[in-house]
């Protein structure tokens, strides 16, 4: 199985690094946060203290920015290839379909991982000047995941769009959840419950939060954090993969 899932995994890869201004777009929005930020902070009196607004604000952006970075792979990978008549093709193989997902899952996931960490090392040279520093275990164990669960999602709208168009509207659309989420949470703090510390995309801000505010770096937490994102992202994943055994999902009737 694991075979089948590298190799489906690797076609996707190479294909989507074939689509240059893809890539370059993607990689204007991994880095637009940081830039963002070190802009205002330049121009701004207040950049040694980093005021809540503007780490908010900071945060946001690397939410978006695990969204974005697969974006273009995940139209491509179930829309585009229904469009171009060649995922029938593709599922003819003697492969189980759920291996085709996850291998098509792994290749989004890469590019959404890529795009997360280029944002995640902006910042961190942003918040070099001032000497702080990221706690990046925390944020492998916490933050990374997400990417995973966005790669999920996006797969999945992928099987349910006719064609690559209707898939990059939908999938633009889903940039605003992160985005809306995490605005909410910037201009209504007080809204803020414990229990969000174990929501995905939530969580991820607040944790996102503390940490660019200089507090601690407590492992576990975190890596709870990042165990129901992955659980979830699995589950999600799940209902993409059955979603294939459906004819009007393969032929797009």
């Amino acid at each position: 199985m694991l075979n089948s899932v590298l190799v489906v995994a690797r076609k996707e890869v190479i294909d989507s690094l074939r689509d240059t201004r893809s890539l370059t777009s993607s990689l204007m929005y991994a880095l637009m946060g940081p830039a963002v930020v070190f802009m205002v902070s330049l121009a701004s009196a207040a950049a040694s203290r980093m005021d809540a607004v503007l780490i908010g604000m900071m945060s946001v952006f690397t939410l978006v920015a695990a969204f974005v970075g697969g974006m273009s792979v995940a139209m491509d990978t179930v829309a585009g290839e229904r469009e171009r008549q060649s995922l029938l093709p593709l599922l003819m193989n003697p492969v189980r379909r759920r291996e085709i997902v996850w291998g098509k899952w792994l290749a989004v996931s890469l590019f959404a991982v890529a795009g997360l960490i280029l944002n995640l090392a902006g910042f961190a040279l942003v918040f070099a000047r001032s000497g702080m520093h990221l706690p990046w275990p925390a944020v492998a164990a916490g933050i990374l995941p997400l990417a995973f669960l966005a790669a999920s999602i996006q797969l999945l709208i992928s099987t349910v769009c006719r064609a690559a168009k209707e898939a990059q509207t939908y999938l633009s659309m889903l940039v605003f959840l992160p985005m809306g989420l995490g605005l909410f949470q910037v201009f209504f703090p007080v809204s803020a419950h414990a229990w969000f510390a174990f929501l995905p995309v939530l969580g991820q801000q607040l944790q996102l939060e503390y940490w660019m505010k200089g507090g601690s770096a407590a492992f576990v937490p975190a890596a709870a954090l990042g165990c129901c994102t992955a659980v979830l992202a699995l589950l999600v994943l799940e209902v993409a993969a059955n979603r294939l055994h459906r004819d009007e999902i393969v032929y797009g009737n």
